[in-house]
């Protein structure tokens, strides 16, 4: 992977701000294991709470996991003043999500001004073993503020 420039110095602090601004990953116990420019890597502890009818933890929490992970990731590389919005995603799961802990790691592949792709993988900690669960490749949009142009004031002529 290509090394990157952070546009926002401030890229560690304004990225964690942003992911503990987000209830959802607090309910699932995610946290942040590690961040740099253009990578994430998040962390969730197994939960029953979290589980489908056979006990694997559910396709839609692991895509949770994977998702943020590229919004992380995404979000280290865009300036100071911008916000971010997952655009498109698609998770591709390729074993039963059973384990202890399960790690989502992300990077981006093409940062750009307004839009970002980035890749992710999903793995499972269970009995000593490690197994890649599940696959993501997603598109995040920075949020930038808008300028609005306001019309001239009209003059009349007398």
């Amino acid at each position: 992977m290509a090394a990157y420039e952070p546009k926002n110095p401030g890229y560690r602090a304004a990225a964690i701000a942003m992911f503990d601004g987000q209830p959802a990953m607090h309910t699932l116990g995610i946290v942040i294991l590690r961040l740099a420019p253009g990578e994430a890597e998040l962390a969730m502890p197994h939960s029953p709470a979290l589980t489908q009818q056979n006990g694997f933890v559910h396709a839609g929490i692991i895509t949770a996991g994977l998702d943020n992970a590229c919004g992380v990731a995404a979000f280290t590389l865009m300036p100071r003043e911008a916000d971010i919005l997952t655009v498109e995603f698609k998770t591709t799961l390729l074993a039963p999500a059973r384990g202890e802990r399960f790690v989502f790691k992300a990077e981006v592949v093409k940062p750009g001004r307004t839009l970002t792709f980035c890749e992710a993988r999903a793995l499972a900690e269970h009995e000593g073993k490690v197994t890649l669960i599940a696959t993501m490749t997603g598109t995040l949009m920075a949020m930038l503020p808008r300028v609005v142009a306001l019309p001239e004031p009209r003059t009349t002529a007398a």
